[in-house]
């Protein structure tokens, strides 16, 4: 089974936490602060983070921030738990690198949840690839060029790396460019959630996120439409 490592600073969740995903049949380490969590990332590889944002030193955002810019870690998704419940401290979390968001209070079932989905969208990602199947690592919609291997992203304009989360959304909606994609298409298809149980919002974030990136002008895109009341995609600019 997957090695998760718990990174907050109040033991007694850390405890609860920990208890809740061993009975999973997860294995778990734990950390109190950040710096003693990236010491142990580097010796471990743990498979997933479970992190905290306020902790004394080094808070969780950094924390987000050095694993996102480490090569050997920056791959490993992470999910965020956080009496922060305000929007704009979940797109702070986004854009430091999280891949899911967490408010405390919270339900152990539902933790239990958002890290199985996360693992299996992993899991899922890194399965061998069918020899009879072409394989792509550079995908392109119009003048939007996106790196698979690398996870940068091009246009005419600027070169960028994502996050795995916005990698796994941009690959998606790119292999599916032109189709329109709900909320819930994308919670099932790229977070691996079961019907009915991920956040709209969640999805709103990531693609908010993804245009700062990819968009000159995030607020009139060219590339990731947002269609009123359908959901999401990708288009070809039409030239002018």
């Amino acid at each position: 089974m997957a090695h998760i490592l718990v990174v907050d600073d109040e033991k007694d969740l850390v405890w609860a936490v920990s208890s809740a995903l061993r009975y999973r049949g997860y294995t778990v380490s734990c950390a109190y602060d950040g710096v003693s969590a990236l010491q142990q990332m580097h010796s471990t590889l743990p498979d997933l983070l479970v992190l905290d944002i306020g902790m004394p030193d080094m808070d969780g955002l950094e924390v987000c921030q050095r694993v996102r810019s480490d090569p050997q870690l920056q791959m490993m998704p992470i999910v965020i738990l956080t009496a922060r419940s305000e929007i704009h401290d979940k797109i702070i979390a986004y854009q430091s690198g999280a891949d899911d968001y967490l408010t405390k209070p919270f339900d152990l079932r539902e933790l239990g949840e958002r890290v199985r989905a996360v693992l299996r969208r992993c899991h899922r990602n890194g399965e061998e690839k069918n020899p009879l199947e072409p394989e792509v690592s550079v995908l392109r919609v119009g003048g939007l060029f996106l790196d698979i291997d690398t996870a940068i992203v091009e246009t005419e304009v600027m070169r960028v790396r994502l996050t795995p989360i916005e990698l796994d959304l941009l690959t998606y909606l790119m292999k599916h460019a032109g189709r329109i994609s709900s909320s819930e298409t994308l919670l099932q298809n790229v977070w691996g959630y079961p019907p009915g149980t991920g956040d709209p919002a969640l999805v709103r974030w990531h693609i908010k996120n993804l245009r700062g990136k990819i968009e000159i002008d995030p607020a009139n895109p060219i590339y990731l439409s947002t269609i009123p009341r359908h959901g999401y995609t990708i288009l070809a600019p039409i030239p002018t």
